[in-house]
């Protein structure tokens, strides 16, 4: 279709079309919750752990919401683009189609955007718990204090490499340190908190890229020893390369991905809409152009630290 044909009906529907075509990024739905909203924030006392069962001597004892809780406030996004009327009247080529195709692309990716500033700000930004989601004290209960963050030495395990430049076999051995220790947390009365993971998301800086897919992909690295990462059945490991992680040039973070709660929380009281001023509008009369604008309300937050692992190299 020739955009001088394009209603703002048709550039709309285009836009849907797209949105729901487009698949996203499938780490999104693995470390975060959905929650939908019906008002400016929301409040969130439930992410202490469940009780565990213990002999019924007496009565019940039951165990209600946590009273540390936090609240989410939602905030409005938007963009907007603008297509000029001339440009509509001579476009043969479909440009403006692309143009919109690319902003329901960029509207996807959102998600991701606020949860990766989550991720690299793990050492300052504050959880449920009240320490910071990567902190080396978290504690609560029975269950002394826990550190989520992991210094991985270049010289254990003999892999080499350097802080920022890892061999697939020290990446090997660092993920392996890192699941070690989310295995070992326990919950507020002592318990195995990670005693049933069994699916793992590794997320490396582009700069990690290659010794990470080694690391959780081939069943042979640096000098032709056995990868264990690639050789056990226990574990299913993911790796994820989020080019929003750059600055992080010595570390890399590590998701437990089959929890019923995540690490992060997505929460949205509108979804995408996309509204025009188009055909007939007083934009198009005194601008001579069209405004198509996205809106969303939502947040991200963190959720579940006991289900994140940051893991550091040093040399």
């Amino acid at each position: 279709m020739s955009a001088a044909g394009l209603s703002s009906r048709a550039i709309i529907g285009e836009f849907y079309a797209r949105l729901e075509a487009a698949t996203g990024m499938s780490w999104i739905t693995a470390l975060s919750m959905l929650f939908q909203s019906d008002q400016g924030s929301e409040e969130y006392k439930w992410l202490g752990q469940a009780p565990v069962m213990r002999e019924w001597v007496g009565g019940r004892e039951a165990k209600g919401f946590r009273e540390n809780g936090f609240t989410v406030p939602n905030k409005t996004f938007e963009a907007t683009t603008v297509v000029s009327v001339d440009d509509l009247r001579r476009d043969k080529t479909g440009q403006v189609m692309l143009r919109i195709g690319e902003m329901a692309g960029r509207t996807v990716s959102h998600d991701a955007g606020l949860i990766s500033t989550l991720i690299v700000n793990g050492g300052t930004g504050l959880c449920y718990d009240g320490q910071y989601f990567f902190d080396t004290d978290h504690a609560e209960g029975a269950n002394g204090s826990q550190s989520n963050i992991v210094t991985w030495d270049i010289s254990d395990g003999g892999g080499g490499g350097t802080a920022t430049a890892p061999t697939a076999k020290t990446m090997a051995d660092a993920i392996v340190a890192g699941i070690a220790r989310m295995l070992s947390f326990k919950d507020d009365v002592g318990e195995p908190l990670n005693e049933m993971a069994k699916d793992f998301v590794v997320m490396v800086p582009p700069s990690m890229m290659g010794p990470a897919l080694a690391a959780t992909g081939s069943a042979v690295i640096d000098s032709n020893q056995t990868n264990v990462i690639v050789a056990q059945k226990e574990f299913r490991i993911t790796p994820v390369v989020n080019p929003r992680l750059a600055a992080w040039t010595d570390k890399f973070a590590l998701f437990r991905a089959d929890g019923d709660v995540k690490p992060f929380i997505r929460q949205y009281e509108e979804d995408v809409t996309l509204q025009a001023l188009a055909e007939g509008s007083e934009e198009e009369v005194k601008n001579n152009r069209h405004l198509y604008g996205v809106k969303k309300i939502a947040n991200a937050a963190y959720g579940y630290w006991q289900h994140a692992c940051q893991v550091g190299f040093q040399a």
